[in-house]
Parts: structure tokens; sequence; C-alpha cells
């Protein structure tokens, strides 16, 4: 049997010391997430957190670094995660779009409130990509291929 699995892409956005997070409805309740989703077909991983950061944050985000490349089991849907991380700037903000379906709001929130929220987190992931940013790590984008 082939094993296969869901690849992710998440926007780390640090604003004047605070990181952009989204509260969604999940199968667990309310939670806290960075704007992230799946990579869809024939779609490059730059691509995809471009596309997701603005359709569940309204945020415009111009990715400029590879924070890291995580994997992460879920016990509770029995779902193993391939994130790509990126950090990078936002541009705009579009205050009238229409968030994704399941978000409730948008939120900026320091380091010490996101610790704080952690039981409300959608996974350990939220926190280890916030601490990894303030750690410094950065790897260029040019380390993903993406061949049409």
């Amino acid at each position: 049997m082939i094993w296969k699995p869901n690849v992710t892409v998440a926007a780390v956005i640090e604003r004047d010391g605070k990181f952009l997070l989204v509260e969604e409805e999940t199968s667990q309740g309310l939670r806290y997430n960075q704007p992230a989703g799946h990579l869809e077909a024939d779609e490059s991983l730059v691509a995809a957190v471009v596309r997701e950061t603005l359709e569940e944050s309204a945020y415009h985000f111009i990715p400029q670094h590879l924070l890291g490349i995580y994997r992460w089991h879920s016990s509770e849907s029995d779902t193993t995660y391939l994130r790509f991380a990126f950090t990078g700037k936002v541009t705009g903000h579009e205050a009238d779009r229409k968030l994704d379906s399941g978000i409730i709001q948008t939120l900026w929130l320091s380091p010490e409130q996101i610790r704080a929220t952690q039981p409300r987190h959608r996974s350990p992931l939220i926190l280890r990509c916030v601490e990894d940013h303030i750690a410094g790590k950065r790897y260029p984008l040019d380390l993903l291929v993406h061949y049409d």
C-alpha cells in the first residue's frame, strides 16, 4: 500500500511584533491557525500559500523565504500532514473580502498570546512555526522547484 501525506502550506506573517492568525471552525470547535491550506493539483507551493493567505485572511502575501518543512501526524483524524511554511510580507488588505467558509476572523497576536492560546491551536505546528520564525530560520525560495 502506498502512503501519501496531505501537503499543506502556511503563511507565518509577523508585523510589529505580532503574528497573523485565523480563528476557524473545526470538528474540535473554534481553533487558531496560520493562514493555511492544501496544495491543489498543478499548483506551485508558493502560489498555494499566496492563494490560501488571501482566501483565509484577505491579506495579499508575498513569500520571501521558506521557514521550514514540517511533518505532523494527527492522531485524532489519523492524518499525516507535510506542511511547507513561508515567511514574507503583506502588501495590502481587502477588508470587505469574504473569507473562506469556516473562517471566523483574523487576529494579530503577540508570541505571548499565541503561547497562552496553545490549547486552542489547530495543531502543534502553529507555535513551532512562530518559534522558528523568532529564532530567525529562513531558507531561500529557490530550494523549491516546480516543473509545469
